[in-house]
């Protein structure tokens, strides 16, 4: 049984539901349960009903983990940390697109709320930068500089919403203009049951298609049964899952041992992500890749180990 605090009768209880708190942090719902009895924070209360309430300073504790661990940073050492630390940590790392070109332009624009313009402004950072180093460059730091001015109070969580549906209609008509999908290899795309990541799936997306790849996106959060089905019935070369910082490590370990399992033998794994950033040890029969940089030679390497397969 879960460890929480004494429910208090005097006053009366306030806190954010757990609901709430998976909206407003990214963080779902397994995971602060998992942590609350592997690190011992969050720390939630209960309300009448006998469900979890989260003070709001805890709230604020975990955007500033997310947003460390959206840099690659683990969270069993960062929910021991104090706030303050925490914050520190965040403003000595600064989002940059490159040497001298940061990513603060977004947020005024943004503030702003006048969509035209900062749209213009996404179409010619992508036609400035090309498609590969805006998605493995610019818009990860623009999604650093975002999640900094959320936990920082600079921005509301609708405009943060706003932002991300700009960019996924960049990356949508990137592809599109490409002028049809790849040959090969044919890539199945999408995240297990509790991984919502769409963003992330469409920046792989794009820089699949930029490389020549078949990309076949089933969208977020597919079970495994229907990865296994869909792949058999397209004759997927490669199935990529991502898996975001804030799912579990031995979660999406145990899926990708199950995945494996269940797929052909000729059905390449891979998986990337937050979440299996850092990771010492992989999963026998997966490759794991550790950053976006690293999609082209995997594809690289795929094309020189099959050089007679092409698009069934």
């Amino acid at each position: 049984m879960d460890s929480l605090q004494p429910l208090a009768a005097d006053p009366p209880l306030r806190g954010i539901s757990i609901a709430a708190v998976e909206r407003d942090t990214g963080l779902g719902k397994d995971t602060l349960r998992v942590w609350e009895r592997r690190y011992g924070f969050p720390q939630p209360l209960r309300d009448a009903f006998g469900e979890r309430v989260y003070p709001a300073e805890q709230v604020e504790h975990l955007r500033l983990v997310k947003r460390l661990m959206d840099q690659g940073q683990r969270p069993g050492a960062l929910l021991r940390q104090p706030m303050a630390e925490l914050s520190e940590r965040l403003a000595a790392n600064p989002a940059k697109v490159g040497a001298d070109d940061t990513a603060d332009w977004i947020v005024p624009m943004l503030k702003a709320r006048d969509i035209d313009p900062l749209r213009a402004e996404l179409a010619q950072r992508l036609a400035r930068d090309g498609l590969e180093r805006f998605v493995i460059d610019t818009v990860p730091a623009l999604n650093r500089r975002i999640g900094d001015g959320w936990v920082n109070g600079e921005i509301a969580i609708f405009e943060e919403h706003l932002y991300t549906e700009l960019v996924q209609n960049q990356l949508r008509s990137a592809i599109h203009s490409l002028g049809g999908r790849g040959t090969s290899p044919q890539v199945l795309l999408t995240t297990v049951k509790d991984e919502e990541h769409i963003l992330g799936l469409l920046m792989v997306e794009a820089l699949l298609a930029a490389n020549g790849a078949f990309a076949l996106s089933l969208g977020a959060q597919t079970p495994i049964a229907d990865i296994v089905g869909a792949a058999r019935a397209t004759n997927t070369d490669i199935v990529a899952l991502s898996f975001s910082g804030a799912y579990p490590w031995r979660k999406s370990r145990d899926t990708l041992i199950e995945l494996r399992a269940a797929l052909p033998a000729r059905t390449e794994l891979w998986a990337g992500g937050g979440g299996l950033a850092g990771r010492g040890r992989g999963v026998a029969g997966v490759r794991t890749l550790g950053a976006l940089r690293e999609l082209a030679s995997a594809l690289a390497e795929w094309h020189a180990a099959h050089p007679q397969r092409g698009r069934i």
